[in-house]
């Protein structure tokens, strides 16, 4: 009798390992917030969940939030928003983000995700790769981003936010 109830319990471990590892490491992700770089948007100690699908179907976007590897330390993980995609000039002059587009066109950047009156610091140029993208937290002030360290490397990017799990009274999804 007791065999069989250890034999029972064995098989639900390993088919719930058989799901779990999978799910994890190919699909989703948890990504636990550190620091105010992200703030107002995310705050350190909010749970999200990582999508790690999409990008194997389709490139970063715009706009979308990422978690990737931090190109000067590869052990460390860093969660920014997509400003320049590759093949683009991205300049930073009097506050204001300028993106020329790789067939010339130029805009400046909305982003109406931050709070009214923020502007972006720095002044900079740079031409991003056929790989690369700029990254800025959304606290401008308090962000280590692409304006310190360069772009990021499409093969650093884990995958984008999809979901806030906590707290509780910021569940949100992004992205759908």
């Amino acid at each position: 009798m007791w065999r069989k109830i250890v034999w029972e319990n064995l098989e639900m471990i390993f088919i719930a390992i058989l799901i779990v590892i999978p799910i994890r490491h190919f699909l989703i992700q948890p990504f636990i917030v550190h620091g105010s770089s992200m703030e107002p948007n995310f705050y350190t100690r909010d749970y999200l969940i990582i999508d790690e699908l999409t990008y194997r179907f389709r490139d970063p976007l715009r706009h979308e939030i990422v978690v990737f590897k931090a190109p000067n330390h590869s052990s460390q993980y860093y969660i920014k928003r997509i400003i320049g995609l590759p093949n683009e000039t991205i300049s930073i002059k009097d506050g204001q983000i300028t993106v020329t587009t790789f067939s010339g066109d130029s805009f400046i950047l909305q982003e109406d995700f931050l709070p009214s009156g923020l502007v972006t610091s720095g002044n900079l140029e740079l031409t991003l790769g056929s790989d690369e993208y700029f990254v800025l937290g959304d606290n401008r002030l308090a962000s280590y981003d692409s304006r310190n360290w360069g772009p990021v490397k499409k093969d650093l990017i884990i995958g984008r936010v999809w979901l806030c799990l906590w707290p509780a009274k910021r569940i949100s999804a992004y992205g759908f």
